[in-house]
C-alpha cells in the first residue's frame, strides 16, 4: 500500500516508518519545514513530503495518491493553552481529514490515547473498556483535544473511507528521549523526583512501542466492516506496578530509588500551586511546563488499567513485545548512549516538534 504517515520524525511515527518499510509498503512522511529528518533520509524509499498540519495545501499534497494515513502527529506536551492543542489536535486532524477523503484514501487510522477518556476528578479505574464514555469535563486540554479529534475521526467513517482510533498508553521503547519513562528515569537520576505514590499502588496499563506499531499495521488492513468508526484501547499484556516498575528501571541504571515519599493530599495540593504559579507567569516564559501539574500528577497517581479484548477481536491484536523482552532491549541501549543523562537530555535535539511527534499518550 501507499502509507502516509505523520509525527514520523518522532517517537512512534519514526517506529511506523520503519515498520511499514519492512513490510514492503511505501511510505511517505509529512515532515514540518526545519524538523531534523536525517534519520528519515537515511531509509531507502521512503519519501519526505514538506508541510504542516495547519496548512491544508500541504496536506492536500502529501496525501495525493495515498491508500492509508496513519496519522501518529500530536501536541502532547504538557504546557501550552487551549488554543494551542486546539489548533494542533483539533484543526490539524480535520485538515488531514478532509486532505486524506479528497485525495482518495481508503483508510485513516488516527493514534489517540486514553487520556481522551480523563475527567477532572475520578479515582482508580481497573479494567476499563471502550464503553466508558467521554467525559464532560476534562482535566487537560490534551484531553479535551485528544477526546474531540478522535470523536469527528470516527463520525467521518464511510462505507468508502474507513476510520478507526487506537488508545496506546504510556508508549516507550528505544528511540524515546522525552517521553514518560525518560522524563522520570532523568528526574531520578538527578535526584529530584519524590515518590508520589502516598504509598499506594498504582497500576497502570503501557504499551511498548512494538505494540502500539502491530495495533496500528493491524488496523490499517482489518475488514471496514469490523473496524469502521470505532476505538480501540491498545496495551501490553502486564499490567505494570507503576513505582516499583520505576525504581527497578532506575536500579538498573545507577539511580536511587524515588524520595521523599509525598502524601496524596500534599501532592495535590503541590500540583495545584504549581500550576497556578505557571499560568501567572508572562506567555512568554512558559517555555517549559511546570514541575508538577494536577494532569501529570493524575498520571502517576492514578490506577488506570484496560481491556484490550475488543482490539484482539476486531483487529488480532496479540501484543508481540513483552515488558521482559522491551527491558532487555531497553536498558543496553540506553547504557550505549551513555546512561540517563544522555538519553533524557540528549545533546542531539532528539525531543519533536509538539505538532510532529509522540512522546507521551
Amino acid at each position: 500500500m501507499n502509507i502516509l504517515i505523520t509525527g514520523a520524525t518522532g517517537f512512534l511515527g519514526g517506529h511506523l516508518a520503519d515498520a511499514c518499510l519492512r513490510e514492503g509498503h511505501t511510505v511517505r512522511a509529512l515532515v514540518r519545514q526545519g524538523s531534523d529528518t536525517a534519520r528519515l533520509r537515511s531509509l531507502p524509499g521512503l519519501d519526505l513530503a514538506v508541510g504542516d498540519l495547519g496548512d491544508p495545501a500541504s496536506l492536500r499534497a502529501a496525501a495525493e495518491g495515498q491508500d492509508v494515513v496513519l496519522h501518529s502527529a500530536a501536541r502532547v506536551v504538557d504546557r501550552g493553552t487551549y488554543a494551542q492543542f486546539h489548533e494542533a489536535n483539533v484543526a490539524g486532524t480535520r485538515h488531514l481529514l478532509t486532505a486524506a477523503r479528497a485525495a482518495g484514501a481508503h483508510r485513516f487510522v488516527f493514534v489517540s490515547s486514553p487520556s481522551a477518556l480523563m475527567r477532572v476528578r475520578e479515582g482508580d479505574r481497573l479494567g476499563l473498556d471502550e464503553s466508558v464514555p467521554y467525559p464532560t469535563r476534562f482535566l487537560h486540554p490534551y484531553s479535551a483535544t485528544k477526546a474531540r479529534a478522535e470523536q469527528n475521526v470516527l463520525a467521518a467513517h464511510t462505507p468508502e473511507f474507513t476510520t478507526c482510533a487506537l488508545r496506546p498508553r504510556g508508549i516507550w521503547g528505544i528511540r524515546d528521549h522525552a517521553g514518560f519513562l525518560p522524563t522520570l528515569i532523568g528526574a531520578m537520576h538527578a535526584g529530584r523526583l519524590p515518590d508520589l505514590s502516598g504509598g499506594k499502588r498504582v497500576l497502570v496499563s503501557l504499551c511498548h512501542s512494538d505494540n502500539a506499531v502491530d495495533a496500528c499495521l493491524r488496523a490499517a488492513t482489518a475488514p471496514a466492516e469490523r473496524v469502521g468508526g470505532k476505538a480501540y484501547f491498545v496495551a501490553d499484556d502486564e499490567v505494570t506496578d507503576l513505582w516499583p516498575f520505576l525504581t527497578r528501571v532506575g536500579a538498573a541504571l545507577g539511580c536511587a530509588p524515588p524520595t521523599p515519599r509525598i502524601p496524596l493530599a500534599a501532592g495535590r495540593a503541590l500540583a495545584a500551586t504549581l500550576e497556578t504559579l505557571w499560568r501567572l507567569r508572562p506567555a512568554t516564559s512558559r517555555k517549559s511546563a511546570p514541575p508538577l501539574s494536577r494532569y501529570s500528577l493524575a498520571l502517576l497517581t492514578r490506577s488506570t488499567t484496560y481491556d484490550t479484548t475488543a482490539a484482539r477481536r476486531d483487529l488480532g491484536y496479540a501484543p508481540p513485545r513483552t515488558q521482559r523482552a522491551g527491558l532487555a532491549e531497553l536498558l543496553p541501549w540506553i547504557h550505549s548512549l551513555g546512561g540517563p543523562q544522555p538519553w533524557s537530555h540528549p545533546t542531539t535535539p532528539h525531543t519533536p516538534h509538539p505538532q510532529q511527534g509522540t512522546p507521551t499518550r
